[in-house]
């Protein structure tokens, strides 16, 4: 008897991102105990970054084509855990950077699959059956969270190697967890289809102004997530304090997506949701430019679960509305990809910023959220949903 598609579901995303817990955290350490230099282990994450912004819509798109979203995902899940075991034996600068390329290029689309996956599956939540995205995104931001504290107690600055295993085993059991997702129809479209519904899709001036949206409020966060730990050291604010401050944005994420978030859609519908995350983008970064107060930042840093959870859970729900099932895959990773080069662009421009400016970098990123609200407004305007 196959179990009900919510908890596949969560069994999948706590495996996934379980896996990039355990790892993430620790590759820069990881390669430097490889005896790499700086400058190496600088270009391994940037040529792996740009590698999952390349490999994401293309490997979504042949999903999509191939009609066989589970197959790719598991395929990409399994090739991912071996490149992580190949890690084991990399030793050389050229070899770690082949395999971690490897290892990028798989990822890149199994997150933006997965939500194609799951949206689907609860489409039919607006018809009233009980299952809420949030709820299963939800536990894979927390799955992430007890992946880097198992982590962590595992490592030591000399022997990394358990991040390897961990990464390499939360994966495998994340390929066989495709098993027990729903079934999906079978594409019966040709690849010029499926093209062409992709065509049609960007030809959706909501979808298109969604992403504009969307990767405005996203890639406001490059600062604090830069720099935000560097300035709070600066300021004398404790490791204890500094970690408790990190904690309340995680945990504020885990409740919005499971409990907040859809209330607050079913309340403001997907349009308001998206003007709230503007908004509370403009607060938190502008009360982040001028204070290092541990009390006033306790306050705002639990608005990380409307800038990021709520905006997200309200993209979602937009997908589920505007986006076919034959470019369901193709659709995520165009989200994800908007999202991903600006945060980029961002992030390289957030060091000049703050060298520059210090505090006050955190101003341009509250005026992103200012220039996202007329198009959180034209974009997301579907209703309650």
């Amino acid at each position: 008897m196959r179990i009900p598609a919510p908890i596949a579901y969560i069994v999948f995303y706590v495996a996934l991102y379980a896996a990039f817990g355990a790892a993430s955290p620790f590759w820069p350490q990881f390669f430097e105990t490889r005896t790499l230099a700086s400058q190496q282990i600088g270009l391994i994450l940037a040529a792996g970054m740009l590698t999952r912004l390349v490999f994401g819509p293309l490997v979504a798109m042949l999903a999509d084509r191939l009609g066989s979203l589970r197959l790719v995902l598991a395929g990409c899940a399994a090739m991912a855990a071996a490149a992580a075991v190949a890690l084991l034996w990399a030793n050389k600068f050229w070899f770690l950077l082949l395999v971690a390329l490897v290892q990028a290029a798989a990822l890149a689309p199994t997150t933006s699959i997965a939500d194609a996956l799951s949206v689907n599956t609860a489409r039919p939540r607006f018809a009233g059956t009980p299952f809420e995205y949030g709820w299963i995104r939800g536990t894979a931001s927390a799955a992430f969270v007890v992946g880097t504290l198992i982590a962590g107690q595992l490592v030591s600055p000399a022997d990394l190697t358990p991040v390897i295993w961990m990464n390499a085993a939360f994966l495998i059991a994340a390929a066989g967890a495709t098993a027990l997702l729903p079934g999906q129809a079978r594409s019966q479209g040709s690849p010029s289809f499926v093209v062409s519904e992709t065509k049609a899709l960007i030809s959706v001036s909501q979808f298109r102004i969604m992403i504009i949206a969307s990767a405005l409020i996203y890639g406001s966060h490059a600062v604090h997530d830069a720099f935000a730990v560097i300035r709070w050291s600066d300021a004398d604010i404790s490791t204890s304090a500094i970690s408790f401050l990190w904690s309340e944005a995680v945990v504020a994420e885990v409740l919005v997506f499971m409990l907040a978030g859809p209330a607050l859609l079913t309340r403001f519908g997907v349009r308001g949701a998206a003007i709230l995350a503007a908004v509370a983008g403009i607060v938190r970064w502008s009360i982040a430019g001028v204070t290092t107060s541990v009390l006033l930042l306790s306050l705002i840093q639990p608005l990380h679960g409307v800038t990021f959870a709520l905006l997200h859970l309200a993209c979602m729900r937009m997908m589920g509305t505007l986006v076919a099932a034959s470019v369901a895959a193709t659709a995520q990773s165009l989200y994800a990809f908007g999202s991903g080069v600006l945060t980029a662009v961002l992030t390289f421009l957030s060091g000049e910023l703050y060298a520059s400016y210090g505090g006050a970098a955190f101003f341009p990123m509250a005026a992103l959220c200012v220039l996202a609200l007329p198009f959180a407004w034209f974009g997301f305007a579907n209703g309650r949903g």
